[in-house]
């Protein structure tokens, strides 16, 4: 019997299931299975069950007190590793910067360990270590992108980097220093109007309204945010620099320069380490022994190429020989 599946094999019909030849089922099982499933109509009359546990009446609502209580107890037997990854899990889902007793309202662990689990977890997650960084922002702990792979998280989430205006930076920056302070006060001090910048800071969220001033006509009193701190990294104002380290920024920059361009000291160990070395004479009078021998090799070219010299310009300044016709002097007429 032929096996193959071509023109040439014959007229026998291939066996079912073989290529080429009938399927084991009709096509009405086919379209049975493969077919579009019940209609989903047949559901609207039926009522959904209840697939999650709980309810939302007050009597089956865990006492918060004593859960707390619970967790506190719980927490005590934690090990400083377990504390650590708590922390971290937590830091990790929250939205915004949390403080000491925020994570302690969460986990129940007290503030001695936490303190302790933050300065753990910062030292492990810090820049141009992890891509993930702890900063000390805004009275609280935060995980934030490492500084140097912004411009990887920035191409992924297809954002553009958040800048400010000159006028913003300044506007921003005397209320930060002067805060309290009213918009006379800064239009006094940057000279032009402040209304539109204050406006736009205000809607990013970077300067509030603190209250009015008791004087004549209530001026409003503007201040920086919560928002102001995150947005820069600071722990809080305090963070910012002082105004003499900015009048020393320039002296300061120049004091770095110029030790940055100066050669490096030599350094003592290293020097002491290579004359204790036994090897360090020989080695010295081979180098020595090398020089000198270059030397000379330099200076037998030099004087080579000294008398090659001499030879060229003598042939230079001789004068042509006389032809063999001239000597014998002029012919007669």
């Amino acid at each position: 019997m032929t096996t193959g599946n071509g023109p040439d094999d014959g007229d026998e019909t291939p066996a079912p299931g073989t290529p080429g030849g009938p399927g084991q089922f009709s096509e009405e099982e086919i379209a049975s299975v493969t077919g579009p499933g019940p209609d989903d109509a047949e559901l609207d009359g039926v009522e959904a069950a209840a697939i999650e546990e709980g309810s939302d009446d007050d009597e089956n609502v865990p006492d918060l007190q004593s859960s707390f209580e619970k967790l506190i107890a719980k927490s005590r037997n934690l090990s400083p590793d377990r504390i650590r990854t708590v922390l971290e899990s937590v830091l990790f889902v929250a939205e915004r910067p949390l403080s000491v007793d925020e994570l302690y309202q969460a986990t129940g662990i007290p503030r001695e360990p936490i303190l302790q689990a933050l300065d753990q977890l910062s030292g492990i997650h810090r820049e141009g270590i992890s891509g993930v960084v702890l900063y000390e922002v805004a009275g609280g702990w935060q995980f934030r992108t490492d500084p140097h792979s912004a411009e990887y998280v920035r191409r992924y989430l297809r954002v553009k980097p958040q800048r400010l205006t000159r006028a913003a930076v300044e506007t921003l920056a005397i209320i930060a220093y002067r805060q309290p302070v009213t918009r006379p006060e800064l239009e006094d001090i940057r000279g032009v109007d402040c209304g539109a910048v204050l406006k736009a800071l205000m809607d990013r969220k970077l300067v509030k309204i603190l209250g009015k001033r008791e004087e004549v006509g209530r001026p409003i009193l503007y201040g920086t945010t919560r928002e102001f701190l995150e947005f820069f990294a600071l722990k809080d104002l305090s963070a910012l620099p002082t105004l003499r380290e900015f009048h020393e920024l320039t002296q300061e920059h120049r004091e770095i320069v110029e030790k940055e361009a100066a050669p490096p000291p030599p350094k003592a160990e290293g020097t002491v380490a290579a004359l204790s070395d036994p090897n360090f004479t020989k080695r010295m009078e081979k180098n020595e022994a090398a020089s000198e021998a270059a030397l000379e090799e330099l200076e037998e070219a030099m004087a080579a190429a000294e008398r090659s010299q001499k030879v060229s310009a003598s042939i230079l300044e001789s004068p042509p020989s006389p032809e063999k016709g001239d000597s014998e002097g002029p012919k007669p007429e």
